[in-house]
């Protein structure tokens, strides 16, 4: 989008003249409707193409599922939104504004942008409704943490996001108590405790029971419109309970993108990922 790129130049050349505000301080601008713009992006690892030629959008609000063979670029196009990996060439914003490239990844985090890894990682030793308050968006330095008292608003938070996930009954349980499923909420919820208007969610219902991947289908459900939300999975059952919209990378790029319906009978993802 040649618009895009303009504004990019903008925020360039205003970093330079000390212009621009801290990570914290900036909001997406989402006037066009998305929040994500990845374009062109590049990147190569020894000879090794890991991204091709990406481009992806997400709205505002939106719910979308990431679908791919092992090594199609999932986890590396997540790298690269989160600032983990720089790609050797594109653009990735967040909205029309920010320059994710220009962010360190605590910057990033600062703007918004939360990440869940496939496994779990709670502190198991403290109590659930611990696990939030440590999460909490705020100063982390040791005594502030260690001597800080909750206001009664921040209270109401981590009740809201007890409710959120499921675990209000469960609030003064040890997190390494829970069982698998659980955790992944527990989890899901420190992310929401920072208030973060996109998620990246890999692999959520890896190793869950029928009963909680349905619970778990209905609480990504639930986030999407305050947030949005992209799900990199490989359960197909589980994609089409959630997804309106799927988008499906093979070899670093782009291959289809559409409703289940249309991702389940095109040949080409037939033929490269879903089999015959």
């Amino acid at each position: 989008m040649k618009a895009l790129r303009q504004i990019q130049k903008a925020m360039r050349r205003d970093r330079q003249f000390g212009l621009m505000h801290s990570a914290r301080d900036m909001a997406p601008d989402v006037s066009h409707g998305e929040l994500l713009y990845l374009e062109d992006l590049n990147l190569s690892f020894d000879g090794f193409k890991a991204i091709d030629d990406l481009s992806f959008y997400l709205e505002a609000g939106e719910l979308r599922c990431v679908i791919g063979p092992n090594g199609a670029g999932k986890t590396t196009m997540m790298d690269i939104i989160t600032g983990k990996t720089r790609p050797d060439s594109g653009s990735a914003s967040f909205g029309l504004n920010i320059d994710l490239l220009e962010l360190s990844e605590s910057e990033i985090a600062e703007i918004g942008i939360g990440r869940k890894f496939q496994k779990p990682t709670v502190f198991e030793c403290h109590r659930v409704i611990e696990n939030l308050e440590l999460a909490m968006a705020g100063d982390k330095r040791v005594f502030p943490t260690l001597f800080a008292k909750l206001t009664g608003e921040q209270r109401d938070r981590i009740d809201d996001v007890l409710g959120i996930i499921g675990l209000t009954e469960h609030a003064y349980r040890d997190a390494g108590a829970l069982s698998h499923g659980q955790k992944q909420w527990l989890e899901i919820g420190m992310l929401l405790m920072q208030d973060p208007l996109l998620l990246l969610v890999d692999e959520p219902v890896a190793g869950m029971t029928h009963q909680e991947m349905d619970r778990t289908a209905e609480l990504l459900r639930s986030l999407a419109g305050n947030h949005s939300v992209v799900v990199v999975e490989h359960d197909m059952e589980f994609v089409r309970a959630i997804a309106k919209r799927v988008t499906v990378l093979h070899r670093g790029r782009v291959l289809a993108e559409g409703t289940m319906d249309q991702i389940q009978n095109d040949p080409k993802v037939i033929e490269v990922y879903l089999g015959e």
